[in-house]
């Protein structure tokens, strides 16, 4: 078969949708698929025959319709677009698909109109009350666009049941939608170099308002009384950076929270491995990954009991869960577990089964199933 995958990243891009397309380039072919990719890209570069790169700096409109040309001379070719995203690839590759009479199968991994609404356009309520109230032209156009593009799709893969469950609020059949966990690949790293009077609380994160990282901020003075060596690292990048740097600032916390920027993954394990506890205070998680990793690297993990966070702890039974941005109940989880080190313990049965969930071959069997299937 041959595949057409449309994807608004693609390495150099970082993080996780961009090391997913990789996966599948790699992979899919040892399954019997031919790959082409059509994705965006930050330089104007030259194509390939099998890598087609939109020019992101261009006007919106002009990029879309780039885009929709570039899957428009590949469709005769291809059997079957997999889209991974409902919007700047979604929309496009939809409307190629329904004038070339060809199916498509896409990938969720969050629900777009939310995020640019909390980013852009003055959305503060939660993923899930989002779900069920009507906000300004601009938000309501994007969900529409979203909702259609869906709908037109021969099968929806999210990596999660919560997922899924906010799909089918969309209109989708369910029986049209299937929970794929992405692959996780789980490197082993050395601790790091630590003062041994030292506690470390470690959160990774891009730095958006929904993550909660000023509330992590606010509850140091109160937890530098209980532990006065406690320090707070903060891995990621985004549009809050500076106003979490004035926040530290007016604080008065530079000696003990620090604002590390993105590190490269290995730099990023190394802090978590290191950490007496990891922590994620995340108003929506699809399915977190650096959850996930924590875990396989033994260290104690607290998150917020949103979203996919129950389902990766299992709602509690290997990690603890608070309730997002309750300061109260932070302070006392995080309070508890580092006097105890109660949730410190090695990865038991229970886990490392729950962990293989999320290897490249069971992923990639799930995905080529569908894809034949479709």
């Amino acid at each position: 078969m041959n595949i057409l995958i449309c994807t608004g990243v693609y390495p150099p891009d970082i993080g996780g949708p961009a090391t997913y397309v990789k996966i599948l380039e790699r992979e899919l072919p040892r399954q019997g698929f031919d790959i082409k990719i059509v994705t965006y890209s930050d330089k104007n570069e030259r194509n390939s025959d099998n890598l087609k790169k939109i020019y992101r700096g261009k006007n919106i409109l002009l990029r879309y319709f780039e885009f929709f040309l570039q899957i428009i001379k590949s469709l005769d070719w291809s059997d079957l677009i997999y889209v991974q995203g409902s919007m700047s690839e979604g929309v496009p590759a939809s409307l190629a698909a329904k004038l070339k009479r060809k199916k498509y199968v896409l990938k969720i991994a969050g629900d777009h109109a939310w995020e640019q609404g909390r980013q852009r356009f003055g959305v503060k309520d939660s993923l899930d009350n989002f779900q069920e109230k009507k906000y300004g032209t601009r938000v309501e156009i994007i969900r529409f666009l979203q909702k259609q593009v869906a709908k037109g799709a021969g099968r929806v893969i999210v990596p999660s049941k919560y997922l899924k469950k906010i799909v089918l609020g969309w209109g989708v059949e369910e029986k049209k939608i299937e929970v794929v966990y992405n692959a996780v690949k789980f490197t082993d790293v050395k601790v790091m170099n630590k003062p041994a009077n030292e506690r470390w609380l470690v959160t990774v994160a891009r730095l958006t308002p929904w993550k909660g990282i000023d509330t992590l901020i606010d509850l140091m003075p109160i937890l530098l009384k209980e532990f006065p060596n406690l320090k707070l690292k903060i891995i990621g990048d985004g549009s809050e950076f500076e106003n979490l740097e004035s926040r530290i600032l007016n604080l008065g916390l530079e000696n003990s929270v620090n604002l590390l920027g993105r590190l490269a993954n290995k730099e990023t394990l190394a802090y978590i491995k290191s950490a007496d506890m990891f922590i994620l205070n995340s108003a929506y998680e699809g399915l977190s990954h650096v959850i996930l990793e924590a875990l396989s690297l033994g260290t104690p993990v607290l998150a917020s009991d949103v979203g996919g966070n129950p389902e990766v702890l299992q709602n509690g039974k290997i990690g603890e869960l608070f309730g997002y941005n309750n300061k109260e109940e932070i302070k006392e989880k995080l309070v508890e577990a580092l006097r105890s080190g109660s949730l410190r313990q090695s990865l038991d049965k229970e886990k490392k089964e729950f962990l293989e969930n999320f290897s490249t071959k069971r992923m990639i069997d799930r995905i080529s199933t569908t894809l034949k299937h479709v």
